[in-house]
């Protein structure tokens, strides 16, 4: 059997390797169902629904029945709705399977966020970072084998399910050696009020959603941006979101050392600054050459904000048996998936009546208010220690 360790990194990599296998052949997807780009968008959407709605939900049942069980399920139903996407007919049969996909993928979020926390807390090491890049590099897996298949001449329905059967097999794997969170007991955390009356999680939602819109903006509107803005070809454009992918990778695989050196908030802190600057590098200045160190830059500061927060949210929860954490990650989870929903259009709407220099400019203020969120956040958890004299493990 594999370790906790391993187990947990590679239902991360799961995750990240399936959602990239079906989102990467999209264009064949849209074909299929004979989708527009306004319908296309529209059942892209039911899986940002899908993620939203059921973090909340996916939270509670993981405090109840831990995080194993809710990862099987999660992993169960994903890789039978991936090569259920074969069967739509319409955009809107498209959209209800990718609705399903949505609310498993963020079933799975919760539970292996969950289950990361309680590997962490078992070896006393930062490893949040680590596990995050997992989904990065099973991204990098699930697009370059999309890639590969379209190359071979695989059609969907190939594809889909060898990918789907490969995903079964790691989760059948590894499932045993992930940690088994025992879900509620008798014990409370240091601070036992409802999770929607604590500042300290509002705070941590709050750097998730600037996090969230300025990583939607990346994806989604870097090519357009050295397009339009910087006159590249849409080969060269791609190369962008590459480089921003590829820094955050690499930090947060190499982030255990930086996280000890400075502390989660220092980090936090001091990589939203990173991220802000190097944006701002990338509309200020008008070099294509720029244009991608600042991106590369962007990644490179946001790679820490998700793994660093639900570390500290899944703490914030830590009952005094040790569990804890899932009503906490849950929250700070669905926050971010609002910020996944609205900054890609929120950014869109910005750049309609201005351009997308001064949009992805007003991206880079959204990752600057980051700063203040995380002082007042370590303020503010410190103030919960002092009222409960827990003393701090982690400042």
């Amino acid at each position: 059997m594999p370790t906790s360790r391993l187990a947990v990194f590679a239902v991360f990599l799961f995750n990240g390797a399936l959602f990239l296998s079906w989102a990467a052949r999209m264009p064949a997807l849209a074909a299929q169902v004979g989708a527009t780009e306004a319908t296309l968008g529209l059942a892209l959407f039911g899986a940002s629904v899908g993620l939203a709605s059921t973090a909340p939900f996916a939270a509670r049942i993981c405090a109840r029945v831990g995080a194993r069980k809710l990862i099987v399920v999660g992993a169960g139903v994903t890789v039978l709705a991936v090569p259920s996407l074969t069967l739509a007919d319409t955009p809107w049969q498209l959209g209800l399977v990718l609705f399903v996909l949505g609310a498993c993928g963020a079933s799975l979020d919760v539970g292996m966020n969950v289950a990361a926390v309680a590997v962490t807390r078992s070896l006393d090491r930062p490893l949040m970072p680590q596990f995050h890049a997992g989904f990065s590099v099973g991204g990098l897996i699930g697009s370059l084998g999309a890639a590969a298949a379209a190359a071979a001449g695989w059609g969907l329905t190939r594809h889909l399910v060898f990918v789907a059967i490969i995903g079964a097999v790691v989760i059948a794997w590894v499932i045993r050696a992930v940690p088994d969170t025992t879900g509620e007991t008798t014990d409370t955390a240091a601070d036992d009020r409802p999770v929607l009356k604590r500042p300290l999680l509002w705070l941590l939602a709050t750097i998730t959603l600037c996090s969230a819109i300025a990583e939607g903006a990346a994806s989604d509107w870097s090519a357009l941006f050295f397009v339009n803005e910087r006159g590249v070809s849409e080969a060269a454009a791609a190369a962008a979101y590459a480089g921003f992918s590829i820094a955050m990778a690499t930090a947060r695989l190499l982030g255990e050392p930086a996280q000890r050196r400075v502390g989660p908030y220092g980090l936090l802190a001091s990589g939203a600054v990173v991220a802000a600057l190097g944006l701002g590098l990338a509309v200020l200045v008008p070099l294509p050459a720029f244009g991608y160190v600042g991106f590369a830059l962007a990644g490179l500061g946001l790679a820490f904000a998700f793994p660093v927060i639900m570390d500290l949210a899944g703490d914030a929860g830590k009952r005094a048996d040790g569990t804890g954490g899932e009503r906490e990650i849950g929250l700070v989870t669905t926050v971010a998936y609002t910020g996944f929903l609205l900054g890609p259009p929120l950014v869109g709407g910005i750049a309609h009546v201005s351009d997308l220099s001064i949009s992805l400019g007003f991206v880079a203020f959204v990752i600057a208010l980051m700063v203040p969120a995380v002082l007042l956040a370590r303020r503010s958890r410190a103030r919960e220690l002092t009222r409960s004299g827990a003393g701090s493990t982690r400042p």
